[in-house]
């Protein structure tokens, strides 16, 4: 409860991480969040994992950094500025959707993998829902589910799950954000792609302790509700891993994690 009021989640990221506590492999060591925001996963990830987060945006660190309070690393760099190391777990969540080269993105991730490690990326789900939200904070796109398969498995990465997440409520909640961002819109103007995705991780999170608990109590129902239709909601998580070496060639076990629906 504590972390619900030092580090408030939005009502979209708690019916998302249902989907994503119950999918990460408890037996893993090390976990790299790329594009961790405010850190309000981050600090969820730390108490489980030695967290390493990347974040660009200075505004978004520094609200990062003070939540994890060396309970985790964070740095405000890119990835390429990330020293050399590989992790049991790579994760992005709302990140692949505002870079234009995906596909280059989805070959690095993977690349930071240990073999037989776990990428674990969410999305928004469906092109043809694309709407004024996905313009306001900087998307390039959304994704269907065949193709965000196919994005995986052309970086070599293996198992591949998708899962949809936010029946019913996310429906509900994606058609306000369309109503809120057709009006601002209207007054940002020019403002850059880039300039609106580093705004993204700010956007819509609780400033304040008590909505942080409200949020995880009004969505409580509606967590349960969407684990009974894995293949229906506006969003999208996917899980793979990266191959390991063939038996006899000093490969290592991997790491292991819970079923999926194998969508």
């Amino acid at each position: 409860m504590e972390l619900d009021r030092t580090a408030p989640l939005s009502l979209n990221a708690w019916l998302r991480l249902d989907v994503v506590a119950r999918l990460l492999p408890p037996q893993a060591t090390d976990v790299l969040e790329i594009g961790c925001g405010q850190g309000g996963f981050a600090v969820r990830l730390a108490q489980r994992y030695r967290y390493t987060g990347i974040e660009p945006d200075p505004a978004s660190f520094a609200v990062a950094e003070h939540r994890l309070a060396g309970a985790g690393t964070v740095a405000n760099i890119r990835l390429e500025e990330l020293p050399p190391a590989r992790f049991d777990v790579v994760c992005a969540f709302e990140v692949l959707e505002h870079l234009d080269d995906d596909t280059a993105a989805v070959a690095a991730w993977a690349g930071r993998l240990r073999a037989g490690g776990l990428l674990m990326v969410s999305v928004p789900a469906y092109q043809q829902r694309f709407g004024p939200a996905d313009q306001l904070v900087g998307h390039v796109r959304r994704y269907d589910p065949a193709h965000l398969r196919a994005l995986l498995t052309g970086a070599g990465l293996e198992n591949v799950e998708l899962l949809h997440y936010g029946m019913p409520l996310g429906y509900v909640l994606e058609a306000g954000r369309n109503i809120i961002a057709r009006r601002r819109l209207h007054h940002a103007g020019d403002v850059p792609t880039a300039q609106r995705t580093a705004a993204s991780g700010r956007l819509l999170q609780p400033a304040r302790p008590l909505r942080g608990l409200a949020h995880r109590w009004a969505t409580a129902p509606f967590r349960l509700l969407q684990r009974a239709t894995p293949g229906r909601g506006p969003g999208l998580i996917a899980v793979a891993t990266a191959p390991t070496p063939a038996a006899g060639g000093g490969s290592t076990a991997g790491v292991r994690r819970p079923g999926g629906t194998g969508r």
